[in-house]
């Protein structure tokens, strides 16, 4: 399961969901969806704005979960 930690992100670096969508191009719904794991895919583009302004690596913002239920 891949965890979307941008939350995370976003509070460390004290920034709102709304600036960071107005910086990078995307609509607020559009990030929220992608904060929530329910988005179906992301542009590198995309991936590599949020990156520069958030000053990160893609391996921060996204993570692989072993799913519980698969777990031995």
């Amino acid at each position: 399961m891949i965890t979307v930690n941008l939350d995370v992100l976003l509070a460390e670096r004290k920034m709102t969901s709304k600036t960071l969508a107005q910086r990078i191009g995307i609509t607020p719904a559009n990030l929220s969806i992608l904060k929530t794991g329910k988005a179906r895919g992301i542009r590198f583009e995309t991936l590599s704005k949020i990156c520069h302004e958030l000053d990160c690596q893609p391996g921060d913002i996204l993570e692989y979960r072993e799913n519980e239920s698969n777990a031995l």
